[in-house]
C-alpha cells in the first residue's frame, strides 16, 4: 500500500512519533501547517492526515491550541509522560539479569466490570508482560515502578497484587519462559526490522544522507522500532534464545539513529520554524 493511501488509523503512530521527537522542545505545540507539510514529506495527503488527526483528538492524544493567529496541537499531560516513560525504554533499551527477579500481577475482576479485565490484560501486554498461568502475569522486577505507575494512572490498582521475588522451583526457567512470551512472534517482528533497515545503514554509511533523505528514512523506522520494547520487556539474556536477533536489532537500531537523529531532525527544524 502506497503511503499516501494508508488508512487514517496507521498515521496516528507516525504523528506521535513527529510530537515525540519535535514538539516536546518547541513549547509542546506543532501548527497545523507544519504538521502538514512534515507528514506530506513521508509520502501522505493532507486528507489522510486530518483524518489521523481527527481520531488522536477524540482519544484525548492532541488537543487544539492556538498560538497567536497560528492554529495548532499539543499533547495531553498523560501522553507526555507516557513519551517520557517511553524515553527510556526505546533509546536505552534496559535489559534485565536473572538476579533481579521477577515481578508477579495477580488480578481478580468481577463479571460485572469485565471491561476492565480487559483493560488490564491489554494493559499489561503493552507494559511486555508474559502470562505464566490464568490470572497471573510475569515480567522481569526491573519493570516494577513503571507497572505501578501505569495501573495506578489507569485507575486499575484496586483490582490487582503485585509481588516481586526470585523463580525458587520447579522447572527449566528457560522453558518457562518460552512458555510465558511468544518468542518466536518477537523473533519475527526483529526479523522484519533487521531485514527493513540493515540496507539503509549500508546506504547511509556509504553515500551519507541530505536532512529530507534522512528524515524520511528516521521517522518510519523509529516508529516500527518504537512498539518493540514494549514487546520485549529486556529478558535477561540467559533465557533466550542463543544469537537472540533482538540484540542484533538493538545495534542496528543504535547505528541508525546514531546517524539519521540528527540531520532528520534538522530538517524538521527547518519546516517547522519557517511555519510550514
Amino acid at each position: 500500500m502506497a503511503a499516501d493511501q494508508q488508512p487514517s488509523s496507521r498515521l496516528g503512530p507516525l504523528i506521535l512519533t513527529l510530537f515525540a521527537l519535535y514538539a516536546r522542545s518547541e513549547d509542546n505545540w506543532l501548527s497545523v501547517a507544519a504538521l502538514i507539510r512534515l507528514m506530506s514529506d513521508l509520502g501522505l495527503d493532507d486528507r489522510a492526515v486530518r483524518s489521523a488527526v481527527s481520531r488522536l483528538k477524540r482519544r484525548g492524544v492532541l488537543s487544539p491550541e492556538r498560538h497567536g493567529k497560528a492554529a495548532g496541537y499539543t499533547l495531553g499531560p498523560t501522553t507526555l509522560e507516557l513519551l517520557a516513560e517511553g524515553d527510556t525504554r526505546i533509546f536505552e533499551h534496559a535489559r534485565a539479569d536473572i538476579e533481579d527477579g521477577w515481578l508477579l500481577v495477580v488480578f481478580s475482576v468481577p463479571e460485572s466490570e469485565r471491561e476492565k479485565r480487559h483493560e488490564l490484560r491489554a494493559t499489561l501486554t503493552h507494559l511486555g508482560f508474559g502470562t505464566a498461568a490464568p490470572g497471573i502475569w510475569i515480567a522481569p522486577a526491573t519493570l516494577a515502578a513503571e507497572t505501578r505507575r501505569t495501573l495506578e494512572r489507569r485507575g486499575l490498582s484496586g483490582y490487582v497484587e503485585i509481588f516481586t521475588g526470585q523463580h525458587f522451583a520447579f522447572g527449566e526457567l528457560r522453558s518457562k519462559v518460552r512458555a510465558w512470551w511468544d518468542l518466536d512472534e518477537l523473533t519475527g517482528l526483529y526479523a522484519d526490522f533487521l531485514r527493513q533497515h540493515r540496507p539503509l545503514l549500508e546506504r547511509v554509511a556509504t553515500h551519507g544522507t541530505p536532512p529530507l533523505d534522512a528524515y524520511r528514512t528516521y521517522i518510519p523506522m523509529l516508529t516500527q522500532w518504537r512498539r518493540l520494547p514494549y514487546r520485549d520487556p529486556g529478558l535477561p539474556l540467559r533465557l533466550l534464545p542463543p544469537g537472540w536477533s533482538g540484540e542484533t536489532a538493538r545495534v542496528l537500531f543504535d547505528d541508525l539513529n546514531h546517524a539519521l537523529s540528527g540531520p532528520a531532525r534538522e530538517h524538521a527544524m527547518n519546516v517547522i520554524h519557517a511555519g510550514g
